[in-house]
């Protein structure tokens, strides 16, 4: 069976910046399960994988664009540290989930913090980032109709 949508593909995968240093890996670990055509991984990634099979080793580099998008610098924002309640210790790399004037959740990165401000990045951390995939398919299957229906592997 090779991968289409509606599949649950199941792959081991080690991600790297261009610096060549591991930002990720499942290699370790158990594989990562993603139902295929879903938009559960990032659409570079996912448009290589099309039509690959169980055994297949794929290198991938994903441009911002196909991956977790460009930096916006609009997305970083000073904000009053009161707006983080009673948070006592806030520290750079925290994150926390906001929502935005038009009520969706918005992850928010602390960026720096001063004594009344903080400044968060609402960015994902690999936005403007080229990516580079080492996978290999471990299995494919038909996804179930509830996976469909809910658009992730169960």
């Amino acid at each position: 069976m090779t991968i289409d949508d509606k599949c649950v593909v199941s792959i081991h995968y080690t991600l790297t910046g261009d610096s060549g240093d591991v930002i990720d890996s499942s290699t370790d670990g158990e594989p990562m399960n993603y139902l295929h055509g879903a938009g559960n991984i990032v659409p570079g990634l996912e448009q290589e994988l099309q039509g690959k099979a169980v055994g297949d080793n794929v290198k991938v580099t994903v441009p911002p664009e196909l991956g977790y998008g460009e930096r916006h610098d609009e997305l970083v924002q000073k904000v009053p540290r009161s707006a983080f309640g009673d948070a006592k210790e806030l520290m750079p790399g925290m994150q926390f989930q906001g929502q935005t004037e038009d009520d969706q959740i918005q992850v928010v990165t602390v960026a720096s913090v001063a004594d009344d401000e903080v400044t968060v990045d609402a960015n994902h951390p690999l936005a403007g980032e080229v990516l580079h995939f080492d996978v290999t398919v471990k299995s494919v299957r038909e996804a179930t109709e509830t996976e469909v229906e809910h658009g992730h592997v169960h």
